[in-house]
């Protein structure tokens, strides 16, 4: 199925922009022996907003008054739907490369690698899913929203808060909604809303925390770096990971590894 856009859908002006990901090494042998790629549900990232747009946002869409109750109910209640929304997307994300720097390896990868690839080779993997997928670019700040005056879970899912800007990520989404939710999770025994599901309110056990999707290695991958926290060890490993099953790819240590 091909990849689907949407009306915000933002995308490189050069398809062929090299991208970057950063995993730990166990999950870089576990892509390299299974050819799966991983995909998170969107409410398990450690950023407890992603997806969910600022309260002041909704308030302005809809007309809100600030401290009215009935207006904060009706705020919980779009707040709460959005928050079970997106758990239906699961996302795979990737860096656009302009320079090595400490941070990305510091916080996504320390001893790890950065499996390599292009925009236009990820979205030719996606292609060839059965699932319905979508692959942009990560828009930041809220200014972007402001514009539309749209409340749309895909877009919310694309756009972070400035603090993220320096990622300058890509995402790729795997769309798989519930069937048997009834979205009211966030409501309480009195009928409340609340701004996120309540805990007691348990998710149906269909609904996974990860999609695993097999993919086309060989036409994916460019290279592979590895980090400059890794030891020799771990550079040995990578190279030889990149000899079975398909054609050797470079790899090599980081620019920023020491001597």
């Amino acid at each position: 199925m091909p990849v689907c856009s949407y009306f915000d859908n933002l995308e490189p002006d050069n398809p062929d922009a090299e991208i970057w990901r950063f995993i730990r090494f166990e999950f870089f042998e576990d892509l390299m022996a299974n050819e799966e790629l991983h995909f998170t549900r969107a409410d398990l990232f450690q950023d407890e907003h992603e997806g969910i747009p600022p309260d002041n946002y909704i308030r302005h869409v809809m007309g809100l008054r600030r401290y009215d109750p009935k207006d904060e109910m009706t705020l919980n209640h779009q707040l709460g739907s959005l928050a079970q929304h997106r758990e239906a997307f699961y996302i795979l994300c990737w860096q656009f490369f302009r320079e090595e720097t400490v941070e990305m390896w510091e916080k996504f990868a320390k001893f790890g690698v950065a499996i390599r690839s292009t925009y236009a080779k990820l979205k030719a993997c996606l292609d060839g899913m059965l699932d319905t997928t979508h692959l942009g670019v990560m828009r930041y700040g809220e200014q972007r929203l402001y514009q539309t005056g749209r409340v749309n879970v895909l877009q919310f899912i694309n756009t972070k808060r400035e603090q993220y800007g320096a990622e300058q990520e890509v995402r790729a989404i795997v769309w798989r909604a519930d069937p048997f939710d009834g979205g009211n999770r966030h409501f309480d025994l009195n009928n409340v809303p609340h701004p996120r599901p309540l805990p007691e309110n348990k998710r149906h056990h269909w609904v996974q925390d990860f999609k695993r999707r097999r993919i086309d290695l060989k036409g994916l991958l460019t290279g592979v770096v590895v980090s400059p926290f890794a030891d020799e060890d771990t550079l040995a490993k990578a190279q030889q990971w990149s000899k079975v099953g398909q054609p050797e790819y470079e790899v090599r240590p980081s620019i920023l590894a020491i001597g």
